[in-house]
C-alpha cells in the first residue's frame, strides 16, 4: 500500500493493547539519511484553549506501527507510559 504524508495526517492513532486513542497524526520523523520515516509525532493536547502552552507531543516509532488502516493507525505501545511520564513532568 502507497501512502502520503499528507494522508497520513490526520489519521486517529490507537493503541492495540488497550484501545486507548493517543491522538492523530500531526507530523512526522524522517531519516534523511536513508530515506525512512522513522517516526510518527501526536502533538500533546492543548492546556487551557492554548494559553498554558501544551502538553509534551507523543513520539511513536515506526517499529511499533502494526497496521495503517484507511482511517486509523494501530500501535503497539503501552499507552500509560505516555500518561505516567507526563504526570511525572508535572510534578
Amino acid at each position: 500500500m502507497l501512502c502520503r504524508i499528507d494522508e497520513l495526517k490526520n489519521k486517529q492513532v490507537v493503541c492495540v493493547g488497550d484501545g486507548c486513542v493517543l491522538g492523530f497524526v500531526s507530523d512526522v520523523e524522517l531519516d534523511t539519511e536513508n530515506g525512512n520515516l522513522t517516526a510518527i509525532i501526536i502533538f500533546g493536547r492543548l492546556r487551557f484553549f492554548g494559553l498554558l502552552g501544551r502538553e509534551d507531543d507523543i513520539v511513536v516509532s515506526w517499529k511499533d506501527i502494526k497496521v495503517i488502516g484507511n482511517e486509523t493507525i494501530l500501535v503497539d505501545v503501552v499507552s500509560t507510559s505516555f500518561l505516567q511520564e507526563k504526570n511525572k513532568k508535572r510534578i
